[in-house]
């Protein structure tokens, strides 16, 4: 290949630079995201933050919802690096959650931005429809998987059942990110979903 020759989108020099510059888009779309929110934010906005032209955005995301997904799948992934269990007990996986919410706490236009999606993406239609579907259904099972092993150990109420237990933990912490974005100086999503898991646990023997 000459030295002028643009190499093809699918040799490995072209693919790597595709990549990157679908990183960078996602990069500008959630900086962009946090200084003005979903419904302020624009695809030539982000297009002129990440600095290509609006139809080279759209050869990557063909439209807004597309986009904002591949924002919520970075979200995902950039939790996972940051907030990490600190042993592989059940008690610290669940406690794992607790430190995502005192994380996202410091992230008021993601939250925002998840809240919102996620009430859009009920509709089957929704381009985040699916993404939504998954990323409910595994953190029910991550949840509950850890209180079925606490239960295994003894260690949670008679009362509880792990099942029923791990949905409305799922449930706690989305419905606590509405009221902290309505209400963030009096509303504790840490603290309150601490209190919740120690609702479920046996008092310590003496």
């Amino acid at each position: 290949m000459s030295a002028g020759k643009a190499k093809a989108p699918g040799s490995p020099g072209g693919y790597a630079k595709g990549r990157a510059r679908r990183e960078l888009i996602v990069s500008a779309a959630a900086a962009v995201y946090a200084d003005v929110g979903y419904h302020g934010a624009s695809l030539r906005e982000i297009a002129k933050r990440a600095g290509i032209s609006h139809v080279g955005l759209l050869y990557y995301f063909p439209d807004r919802e597309a986009l904002l997904t591949a924002v919520l799948e970075r979200r995902d992934e950039e939790d996972s690096a940051k907030v990490r269990p600190s042993d592989s007990s059940p008690l610290a996986a669940v406690q794992h959650l607790v430190d995502l919410a005192d994380h996202n706490a410091r992230r008021h236009g993601m939250v925002d931005l998840y809240v919102r999606l996620a009430a859009e993406a009920i509709a089957e239609d929704h381009p985040a429809h699916a993404y939504f579907q998954a990323h409910y259904t595994k953190t029910r099972e991550y949840v509950l998987h850890a209180l079925q092993e606490l239960d295994a150990q003894g260690a949670l109420r008679e009362s509880v059942d792990a099942e029923a237990a791990a949905v409305a933990f799922v449930a706690l912490m989305d419905g606590l990110q509405v009221q902290w974005l309505t209400s963030p100086g009096e509303v504790d999503m840490a603290g309150i979903l601490r209190a919740y898991v120690q609702q479920l646990l046996r008092e310590p023997s003496a």
